[in-house]
């Protein structure tokens, strides 16, 4: 399984390839300024390329997989129990909510991801990525997969009362700088399991809190494709945030939000584990 990866080291922003612990800078040997551009590309026979130890996983600051994408499309309420969740009677959607977040609202593995003095209720979101390989309007369902590079991780902060300013939109709640996190790799799509049964789990200090599988989405994979694929092309490169299932703090009675220290881990069937720790912003 290949883990693809974009960092900071030596002074600069890089990309290359996860073996364990050791790192192949593939910015160095492609010709490719980012991971982005190699995704448009679609050049995948430089993923094969010769493997060398170029830094050692120590060495490097992890950033989000596709730090320079032109979008980050986010999809809420995506998962059965979770319409539930909110008790209204509601029937599932017909469409899917949408909302989009901003790149400098997101962090990399082991960074830290930053409680706002601005509230209390500061809240986390474990999901499943999908990063677009080929560019496409109109995408059917049926050939939407074939547009899909790879997938990764993203624990899709969120400040809850700041969700609520607006009278039909939850942007400002969900681009808090460094507020969510992404990664720590891409897993390119011929190397993941069967996608539609993946178990995605989120743990706060090792305590489970969000446990289910892509099998009870509401809306699957393709349909967001194409769905999202009718008003906008989508791009190499772009990231689609598939949903959150149930037990997110907000839900629990009382609130269960995130403090300074917290650990907060995201995990998925062949996706690995990303995880961060919260620290309170001071200004």
């Amino acid at each position: 399984m290949k883990k693809l990866i974009s960092f900071y080291a030596a002074g600069q922003n890089r990309f290359g390839i996860l073996h364990d612990k050791d790192i192949t800078d593939l910015s160095t040997k492609t010709g490719y300024a980012s991971l982005r551009d190699l995704i448009a590309a679609g050049d995948r026979d430089a993923l094969s390329a010769t493997r060398t130890v170029d830094f050692n996983e120590d060495e490097v600051q992890f950033l989000t997989p596709v730090p320079n994408a032109d979008k980050v499309l986010c999809i809420g309420v995506n998962y059965a129990n979770r319409n539930a969740e909110y008790k209204d009677d509601s029937a599932l959607p017909k469409y899917p909510s949408l909302f989009t977040r901003t790149n400098s609202s997101l962090v990399g593995q082991d960074q830290p991801l930053m409680l706002p003095p601005e509230s209390e209720q500061f809240d986390y979101e474990g999901e499943i990525v999908l990063v677009i390989g080929k560019a496409g309007r109109r995408i059917s369902q049926e050939d939407a997969m074939s547009h899909v590079f790879g997938l990764t991780l993203c624990n899709e902060g969120s400040v809850r009362d700041w969700m609520r300013h607006g009278k039909f939109n939850v942007t400002q709640g969900k681009n808090f700088d460094a507020s969510g996190s992404m990664g720590p790799w891409i897993v390119p799509i011929e190397d993941m399991p069967d996608l539609s049964d993946l178990s995605l789990k989120t743990y706060v200090n090792d305590e489970l809190r969000q446990s289910d599988t892509t099998a009870n989405m509401i809306f699957p994979f393709a349909y967001l494709i194409s769905y999202l694929s009718t008003f906008m092309t989508l791009l190499p490169g772009d990231l689609i945030v598939t949903g959150t299932p149930t037990g997110s703090g907000a839900r629990f009675d009382p609130p269960k939000y995130l403090k300074d220290g917290d650990v907060v881990r995201v995990e998925a069937t062949g996706l690995g584990v990303l995880q961060n720790t919260v620290r309170r912003e001071t200004v």
